[in-house]
């Protein structure tokens, strides 16, 4: 069989090339399902991969309608770190969904499924998978529903379940207005675990506490450090997850978090608060270097965090039941928003990129490769 393809190229020149190519399928082997990709986010996730480190202002666009080629130039200063990958033409898209139309011997029972995979590649028209990878989708769950069901919604649970491993009690979360953090929001709210949720934006703060979120701090309000110190002593939060990455805001919430601490201490330390305090960084929103201020003791840690390792972490049957739940709730807890739906030849359109290319809250785009 064959399918067309969304790849993506850094050249030796410090070129960026985005098309499309055909490839060719073979059968599903035993254990594995072939899946007609109807919908397929484009998350922050996998812009690294389509856009990299290319200078948006450069697109040039040439070939037709039907076949584009886009190119863009990439700064030379980040030449090196893209070494890895020079000269090879990789496959994009994270997760999507679609519809089982083959399936191998041991997995006859999903032919006709509904079903959400992280597979890669899936900027595909059709994409041959093993069939363990599938979240099999409830019965009236459309692709379209179905398309983010991996990356954000596992990402929502996994902050929460790393919030109980590492006997946190409560968390913060920046970026929150996007869609993985009103997932957020709403499965604090079922869990009940407080939940402080950072913007940078009037109307961003109005959306999430339209959806019942209690602590909303604005990054862009002049009270901002005191707001977020107050809803650190009201919840008593001392993990945090960062998207944004750069900047000072992960040192300004860990300043906050040793404020907020030392307001319920019983004893001073010179030291600084004995309340370990974490912030997890696990998106790039800012690309500036991130700076520290040194004002929150030593009792601190700042790292990465990613899915993959987590699901390491939680364990398999932990997993599994995180990824029914995700099933169950795919239309209410888990559902998510798109403003435009394009075909594989219309996401190298200029309109589409300048659109996702911005990663702006309430700005995504929905794949569909068989449109």
């Amino acid at each position: 069989m064959e399918s067309i393809q969304l790849r993506s190229k850094i050249t030796s020149a410090g070129k960026l090339e985005i098309n499309l190519e055909s490839v060719i399928l073979t059968a599903p082997g035993d254990d594995e399902v072939q899946i007609r990709i109807e919908a397929s986010p484009i998350n922050p996730s996998d812009l690294g991969l389509l856009v990299g480190p290319a200078d948006v202002t450069t697109m040039a666009i040439s070939g037709d309608e039907n076949n584009p080629l886009v190119t863009m130039d990439v700064p030379e200063a980040m030449m090196p770190a893209m070494a890895a990958r020079l000269d090879e033409s990789l496959p994009v898209g994270n997760e999507g969904a679609g519809v089982v139309i083959a399936a191998g011997a041991n997995a006859q029972h999903m032919l006709g499924k509904v079903v959400g995979v992280a597979g890669g590649a899936m900027y595909s028209q059709y994409r041959n998978v093993p069939a363990s990878a599938c979240i099999v989708m409830n019965e009236g769950t459309t692709p379209a529903e179905a398309a983010s069901c991996f990356v954000n919604p596992l990402t929502a649970l996994g902050m929460v379940e790393t919030m109980k491993m590492e006997d946190h009690t409560a968390l913060v979360h920046t970026a929150a207005a996007s869609n993985l953090g009103q997932m957020l929001v709403k499965i604090c709210l079922a869990d009940n675990v407080p939940l402080v949720n950072i913007v940078r934006k009037s109307e961003h703060v109005e959306l999430l506490k339209s959806i019942g979120a209690k602590y909303v701090c604005n990054s862009s309000s002049d009270s901002f450090k005191e707001d977020l110190v107050d809803a650190l002593v009201a919840t008593g939060a001392t993990l945090a997850f960062d998207a944004t990455g750069g900047g000072r805001l992960a040192s300004d919430i860990l300043g906050a978090m040793e404020i907020a601490a030392n307001k319920t201490a019983k004893e001073y330390s010179r030291y600084g608060s004995t309340t370990y305090k974490q912030v997890y960084i696990y998106g790039g929103l800012d690309r500036n270097p991130t700076t520290l201020n040194r004002a929150f003791g030593m009792s601190w840690g700042l790292g990465g965090w990613l899915l993959t390792p987590f699901i390491g972490k939680v364990g398999m049957p932990r997993f599994m039941e995180l990824r029914q739940r995700v099933a169950d709730e795919m239309t209410s807890t888990f559902a998510s928003n798109y403003t435009q739906v394009v075909s594989l030849s219309e996401a190298l359109s200029a309109a589409a990129i300048s659109v996702y290319a911005k990663q702006a809250t309430g700005e995504k785009v929905l794949i569909n490769p068989n449109k």
